[in-house]
Parts: structure tokens; C-alpha cells; sequence
């Protein structure tokens, strides 16, 4: 295994992943020599070339002995994720030449080793929640899962700075190599269950997790999950209360019994014209009236997450700032907060908003589990409660529609129409039997409104029953496949036509 002091070189395979990427940026700009493979160009394969680093998209050891011929196995490691097949050209060479080769979640953890991890786990809503507490701690360098709309980039680098924002991803447990020092977890819905088989396992993950955290966890209220917490780490909850469109928390009981299980929490909530505005409580006072940048219901939860770790993290730095008179620091940390929210942009393919006609609105959205694309159609439905809603979902792994096709069929059923895409599959190979079509309800009524299409038609098939809608629409596009590659032909033909 290679030593640290003896790196000079990182080739990273499977460079164009959207964390592959931020690490490939992080060390380029730390001077370290970096190089990488993909199967094919993207706009963040293009980016790292523009930005002076080498990407080769041949599947073919002979680069090597041509365009990466300075590497070898004594001064280069080599980062792999798992989206490179272990029989690819590439990584059979590297392996057979004894390179050291890790998964980008080690080469990670050592970064939460040198500076302090503030990290974002869950099911749902990590790289909101990671990329809004990036830009509340700004400046600060920060590993994050989408492109920020802010700043137009997945990675933020300040050498000054001591804290490095992560999203902690449970997949194949890469989570478990991280050392956070304050943790969010969002949710723990299962997933993955290729990997872990059962749901016990998966939350068993997520228990093991929480034991590696040395500052504090930030968990969300109710979730199915018993921290294993290290003696000092405190743990804090949080939550939202007061939904006008819930029934929960309307009775004062309800309420009570709510906030006194709660250390966070939004409340006084308010819609309107497009704007959501809300109430922040800390266990030291009120911060009023939050306004989100991005008014999407969801991210009420995603905002006080947030906010509860920039808030955690001022008042750990040192006992000194305790000193300080309460009203004074809520005052300060008040206006930094609303300042922060209200101007955060959001994140790319998370809930964005394309298209707002009176006759047609396009939502894009990363959601490929069931529950997050439940929550996806809560949002749009509060936000646009009288619009007919065509989903468009294209499914992500055979494994994860065969295990949640019941979740699917449910969800999917709640759409006024739904056009499937075939299965993007990924690192996967096929499975007999589980396509599309199984998601799908069986009566004849109910085929007529679902439909499976190819990614080649589908611009014309959202045309046509746009065009056939005697109301207002929303059309919603989720997936975590490609199908983000169709989000500016549907763009341009709804803007267009209507």
C-alpha cells in the first residue's frame, strides 16, 4: 500500500462522477498531478478538461504507455467507484501492475481525518441538506453530491478553513469510512438492499454510523433508528411542526408533545404567492422568518437540518463565544441565517423548475426511491394544488425495482398520468422477468393512463397529452439515470408550445 508522503499522482476511474469529480478537483488544486477515465464525456468530464485535467474515455491500457505515461505504481494512487465494472480493460491492468487502488470513500475518509467532517446520511435529501450548510458556512470546502446552482460546482476548496462539508453515502456502507464530527441523518427508509439484504441491515449500517461521529448527530424526529453514540456526543433532534396541510401536530397535545421531543424545529409557517417563510427554533431562541430561496415544501426539513449544523457548529467552536450575550449571538446568527437561506439557489436536477406557464409547468428531480418521489409529488401538489400531473419516472437498477415494486406501483399510482422509461441499469446487468412494465397496474383503465416509451419518444408523448389537457399542467421527470439528458429537449418543446 502506497504511503501518503509518497503520492504524487491520483488517477481516478470513473473520473466524471458527480463525488468521483469533486475529489478529482479537491487534490488537482491541492498540486497533486490528476488524471482519470470514464466511458463517456459528460458536461463535468468536459468541465475537469477545461480545467487542466486529463480524461481519457478508451477503455484501453495502452494509455499508459501514451497519453498517462508518467504514472506508476510506486507515486500514484488510484481512486475507483463502483460504476467501473472489476472486468473493465483499465482496471484489470492496474490491478495486474500492482497499483494501489481504493474506493473513493476511503480516499475521502482521510480527508474527514485531516480537517472536521460536517456530514449529511440518509435516504433522502443529503445533497440539499449538505449543499445548503455549504452555503451557510461559506467559506469552507465542501464534497457535495449534485452542482450547486450558487456556485455552479460540486466541490468548494478554502485552505483557511477548518471544516469540510460531506455527503455521507450508505451505499456498499462507504459511510462507515468517514470520521464526522457533526452528523445529519435525514432518513432511513431502505435502500440498497442489494448490498445489504435486509432492512435490519441497512439501519444497523446507519447504528454503526453514528458511532464514529465525535461532535454531535443532528437526527431527524421519529426516524427508525437508536444511535450508538461515543460518550460526549450529544444527540439532537428535528423536525417541522405546524403543517398547515397535516393533521399530526393541530391539537395543542399534538404540539406539545412534539416540541418537547424536539432541539430544532420549523413552525409559523406560511405560502403565499410563491414564497414560503417560516420560524426557526434553537434550544437558545427563535430566528423569524426564514425565507426560502428555493420555496419547495420539502425543503422546510432540508433548511432546518441545515441550520441546525451551522448553529451547532458556532456554538461548539469555543467556550469564549458562550460569553457572549444570548440576544446579541441570536441576533448575529439570525441575520447570517436569513441572509444564507434566502439566497441559497437550490441544486441541480433537485426539484428544478424549468418551465411556469399558467398553461404548463416542468419540475425535474433526482428522486429514484419510492418515499422520495412521494415526496416530490406532496410538494407539487401544495405548491401547484390544481394542476393535472403527468410523472415521467425512469426506474434505476433492475435490483431496486424488483425490490420495491410495490412502493413504486403505489407512488406512481397517485400521479393523474405516468409514462414510464425502460430501466437504467447502470453497474447492473438484467434480470429476467423485472422491466418497467411491472410497475404498472394490471386494469385496462389503468393502462390507458400508464405508459412505457422509449427516451426517443418521449418529448412527442409529453407534447401530445399536454396538448390534450383541458387544465393546467405540471410535468415531473425523476430518475437517477440519464434521463437528466432529456431535461433541455423537454424544456425547449414545452416552452415552445405553450
Amino acid at each position: 500500500m502506497i504511503s501518503s508522503k509518497d503520492i504524487q499522482n491520483f488517477f481516478f476511474l470513473g473520473i466524471g462522477g458527480i463525488g468521483m469529480s469533486a475529489l478529482a478537483r479537491y487534490f488537482y488544486r491541492h498540486g497533486y498531478a490528476v488524471c482519470g477515465y470514464d466511458r463517456t464525456p459528460s458536461a463535468l468530464t468536459k468541465e475537469l478538461e477545461a480545467e487542466g485535467i486529463p480524461v481519457t474515455y478508451e477503455d484501453d491500457p495502452a494509455i499508459f504507455n501514451s497519453q498517462f505515461s508518467i504514472l506508476n505504481s510506486h507515486d500514484t494512487l488510484v481512486v475507483r467507484t463502483p460504476a467501473v465494472p472489476e472486468d473493465s480493460a483499465i482496471y484489470t491492468y492496474l490491478r495486474k501492475h500492482g497499483y494501489d487502488i481504493r474506493k473513493r470513500a476511503e480516499v475521502l475518509g482521510i480527508v474527514t481525518q485531516q480537517k472536521k467532517a460536517l456530514c449529511v446520511a440518509g435516504t433522502h435529501g443529503k445533497t440539499t441538506t449538505s449543499t445548503m450548510i455549504a452555503h451557510l458556512m461559506k467559506p469552507v470546502n465542501a464534497f457535495l453530491g449534485g452542482i450547486s446552482m450558487n456556485y455552479h460546482t460540486n466541490m468548494l476548496m478554502d485552505k483557511d478553513s477548518e471544516y469540510v462539508v460531506v455527503e455521507a453515502d450508505e451505499y456498499d456502507r462507504s459511510f462507515h469510512h468517514l470520521r464526522p464530527y457533526i452528523s445529519v441523518v435525514t432518513a432511513v427508509d431502505a435502500d440498497h438492499l442489494d448490498i445489504y439484504g435486509t432492512e435490519e441491515a441497512y439501519r444497523e449500517a446507519f447504528a454503526y454510523y453514528t458511532g464514529l461521529i465525535t461532535g454531535a448527530l443532528v437526527m431527524k424526529h421519529g426516524i427508525a433508528l437508536k444511535p450508538r453514540l461515543q460518550p460526549g456526543v450529544k444527540c439532537y433532534k428535528y423536525g417541522v411542526l405546524n403543517d398547515p396541510y397535516g393533521e399530526a401536530d393541530r391539537s395543542t397535545g399534538g404540539r406539545l408533545e412534539l416540541v418537547n421531543g424536539l432541539d430544532f424545529y420549523a413552525e409559523n409557517i406560511r405560502v403565499s404567492e410563491g414564497r414560503i417563510v417560516f420560524d426557526f427554533h434553537t434550544p437558545e431562541g427563535v430566528i423569524s422568518d426564514i425565507e426560502l430561496g428555493v420555496p419547495v415544501w420539502v425543503n422546510i426539513e432540508n433548511a432546518v437540518a441545515a441550520m441546525s449544523v451551522a448553529w451547532l457548529v458556532e456554538r461548539m467552536k469555543d467556550e469564549g463565544r458562550r460569553t457572549k450575550a444570548g440576544n446579541e449571538w441570536m441576533k448575529d446568527e439570525g441575520d447570517r441565517m436569513r441572509e444564507a437561506m434566502a439566497s441559497f439557489k437550490g441544486v441541480q436536477r433537485r426539484f428544478n423548475i424549468h418551465v411556469n406557464t399558467p398553461k404548463v409547468a416542468y419540475i425535474d428531480d433526482y428522486a429514484h426511491h419510492p418515499e422520495e418521489i412521494a415526496t416530490a409529488i406532496d410538494s407539487i401538489r401544495k405548491v401547484f394544488p390544481a394542476r393535472r400531473l403527468i410523472g415521467v419516472f425512469q426506474p434505476h437498477l433492475y435490483t431496486r425495482t424488483r425490490d420495491f415494486a410495490d412502493g413504486f406501483r403505489k407512488v406512481l399510482a397517485t400521479l393523474d398520468e405516468c409514462i414510464l422509461l425502460p430501466i437504467y441499469p447502470a453497474r447492473e446487468k438484467p434480470i429476467p422477468g423485472v422491466t418497467s412494465e411491472i410497475l404498472m397496474e394490471r386494469t385496462k383503465e389503468e393502462n390507458e393512463r400508464m405508459k412505457v416509451v422509449q427516451k426517443s419518444e418521449l418529448v412527442e408523448e409529453l407534447k401530445r397529452r399536454v396538448a390534450a389537457s383541458q387544465e393546467p399542467v405540471v410535468v415531473l421527470t425523476v430518475g437517477a439515470g440519464d434521463i437528466d439528458r432529456m431535461v433541455e429537449p423537454v424544456t425547449e418543446a414545452l416552452k415552445i408550445d405553450n
